[in-house]
């Protein structure tokens, strides 16, 4: 496995979801999708309605936006920037889990789940807010999880017998 330098112990939630990322990819799955409250920087880059996915597969990507379109659950797909890696450098470890700096924080961590789900298929990484302040029709005020009925309409898709 890769090691991890902590340089942000705030940053503790991308380290439990690579261990499973991690674990799933050693399964070969066809398909990985995961779902966290990761960042804030998605939020502050999307607001809190709309989450953001990333994914290197433009097919799974299209079919997330567009169920997600289409059933009112939106996504936004976001860059997997590859230069930025560099800032996930360590001198003691693989990586680190944090950037030096405050920049593009949502891809930063998309880049350093992306090295645990390798073995996977195909990975998506689904960074939501899940809160509504005030209800609106299907959006409930309180929790929600946000972008589940988009990927739940690409499972059913893909997978339900016909």
């Amino acid at each position: 496995g890769l090691t991890v330098e902590v340089g942000n112990t705030d940053a503790e939630g991308r380290l439990v979801l690579a261990d499973a990322l991690a674990a799933g990819a050693e399964e070969g799955p066809d398909l990985m999708i995961d779902f966290a409250t990761l960042t804030g920087a998605a939020r502050v880059a999307l607001g809190p309605d709309l989450p953001a996915l990333f994914s290197r597969d433009d097919a799974l990507a299209g079919e997330l936006v567009a169920a997600g379109r289409d059933c009112g659950d939106p996504l936004w797909r976001m860059p997997i920037h590859d230069d930025y890696a560099a800032d996930l450098k360590s001198e003691i470890a693989d990586l680190n889990n944090i950037a030096p700096h405050a920049f593009a924080g949502a891809i930063i961590a998309a880049l350093f789940l992306d090295r645990f789900a390798k073995g996977a298929g195909v990975h998506a990484h689904l960074d939501i807010y899940a809160w509504n302040e005030k209800a609106r029709p299907a959006r409930p005020a309180g929790g929600e999880a946000m972008g589940l009925r988009a990927v739940f309409a690409v499972l059913e898709r893909r997978f339900a017998p016909r």
